[in-house]
């Protein structure tokens, strides 16, 4: 088959196996449960032979999750035990979070002993993400109260097999104390995003006032670690495809789509709400700060990808950073605003808390006022500072703000059904706002340099007696 047609070939097996297998749920045609699994597998082997041919990271780790929906959907027992897998994947990436975050701060902050130019990134970058998290807030208040997909939704869905652990209502002086550090070893374990980057910076700031010939080797350490950092992300990334292969086949055999039909209304106005906000505030953003568009969704693919499987920002952060580096946004900028970001410019997740906040009120039949939705929404942004990272997080948020309110528990574990899919979307938003946050950030700095259109083409496979480039940080499958 020529290589110009493969794609075409790719899209119209597939194609044709969704609808097949649609019309065949729905029951307006009646195959052998044979012939329709013969012919998905048919059009997954075409796209294997596809992405043999392409031989990209990124395209590898979009076919490892059709290939993971269809082990999920054919074989849900099995599927349910390859979550071990996703989790050695998550593991393995959490462990460069700490280390990469804090050695990139330090270089990018006392590296240039420019603590004027840190002062005004930090401001702006501030500005920014209450701007847009605020646009998002909004946003996710109108679509739950134009699609109102909470009212009369059935109690008996709560039952679940999953509990969530019910969290103590937090203060404003819980949430301000819980920004800082009391002991940077604790907080690298526990995955505190936010106390880590706090520590990160005053320590970048102070070593910065310290004279030269004492900062010098720790520069020199902190740049050695980060690039070894991105050196050891390329090992981790090869595992990447069976990783997001294995989390997207745990989540279909082990949810189904059964549970679709009764929250449908409250997905579809999650992802629609989500791409009303893409369009209405991120392109526009972009469109107006000079952003190259294209080389921007270029750049991104790779990390939403794996955003969007893992239901972690934190499995994307490596990548992501290296993106924008390459798109043209310094490395001080990018290791100051990407991780700083992750804790306050969640617009994902706070469109999300906003939506799910006032469906759970509709589920239990009580009406607040604009100003009652207005205060939770604006506490649950709070709470929600640092949480990117970790899968289902925002839900343990959504169920101690809702206790705090005094409202039924029952709808957030109704949510709990299809917030896997859920959380897909909104951390790939996450993670794209993040991105632009850092292009929008660098232009505002007057730094931001696009690279030539050669310098953002993804790294392709080589064959086996080719040597990889020494510069290239993407990792290669063989």
């Amino acid at each position: 088959m020529k290589k110009s047609l493969l794609p075409l070939a790719t899209l119209v097996c597939i194609t044709l196996a969704a609808i097949l297998t649609v019309l065949q749920q729905y029951s307006f045609i009646s195959l052998p449960a044979e012939v329709l699994t013969a012919v998905r597998w048919a059009g997954i082997s075409v796209l294997l032979l596809y992405g043999l041919q392409k031989r990209t990271l990124t395209t590898w780790i979009l076919i490892s999750m059709v290939v993971g929906a269809e082990i999920g959907y054919d074989f849900p027992t099995f599927a349910t035990n390859l979550n071990v897998l996703s989790k050695v994947f998550l593991k393995l990436i959490k462990t460069i979070i700490a280390p990469l975050i804090f050695a990139t701060l330090v270089v990018g902050i006392a590296g240039h002993s420019n603590l004027k130019q840190v002062g005004s990134m930090g401001w702006k970058a501030i500005v920014y993400f209450e701007i847009v998290t605020t646009l998002a807030l909004f946003i996710g208040l109108a679509a739950i109260n134009i699609s109102k997909a909470g009212e009369g939704i059935d109690a008996g869905i709560a039952q679940s097999q999953e509990e969530i652990a019910a969290v103590p209502a937090q203060s404003t002086s819980d949430i301000i104390l819980h920004v800082f550090p009391e002991n940077i070893a604790k907080s690298v374990v526990e995955g505190q995003v936010l106390q880590i980057v706090v520590f990160s910076v005053l320590f970048a700031i102070g070593l910065a006032m310290v004279s030269e010939k004492k900062r010098k080797p720790m520069l020199d350490f902190c740049e050695s670690l980060s690039e070894t950092m991105f050196k050891f992300t390329n090992i981790i990334m090869y595992f990447a495809p069976v990783g997001v292969g294995a989390a997207i086949a745990y989540t279909v055999g082990h949810m189904g789509f059964g549970i679709l039909l009764n929250l449908f209304q409250l997905l579809a106005t999650l992802y629609v709400a989500l791409l009303a906000f893409v369009l209405l505030v991120l392109l526009p953003v972009a469109l107006i700060a000079g952003i190259p568009i294209k080389r921007f969704l270029k750049a991104v693919s790779g990390p939403v990808s794996i955003a969007f499987a893992t239901t972690s920002s934190e499995a994307a952060l490596p990548r992501a950073m290296e993106e924008m580096e390459k798109l043209g946004v310094p490395r001080k900028i990018v290791a100051f605003v990407m991780p700083t970001g992750y804790s306050f410019n969640l617009d994902g997740t706070t469109l999300y808390l906003a939506l799910a906040s006032v469906f759970v009120a509709q589920a239990a039949g009580i009406d607040l006022s604009l100003e009652q939705q207005l205060v939770m929404v604006f506490t649950l942004m709070l709470t929600s500072k640092g949480v990117a990272g970790v899968p289902r997080a925002s839900l343990v948020i959504l169920l101690g703000t809702v206790a705090s309110f005094n409202l039924p528990v029952w709808p957030v574990f109704a949510i709990l059904g299809i917030d896997e899919l859920m959380d897909m979307a909104r951390t790939s938003i996450n993670v794209t706002g993040n991105c632009l946050a850092t292009a929008v950030v660098a232009k505002w700095e007057g730094e931001f340099n696009p690279q030539p259109e050669t310098g953002l083409v993804e790294s392709t496979i080589p064959a086996l007696t080719e040597k990889p480039s020494e510069e290239d940080r993407t990792p290669e499958l063989v």
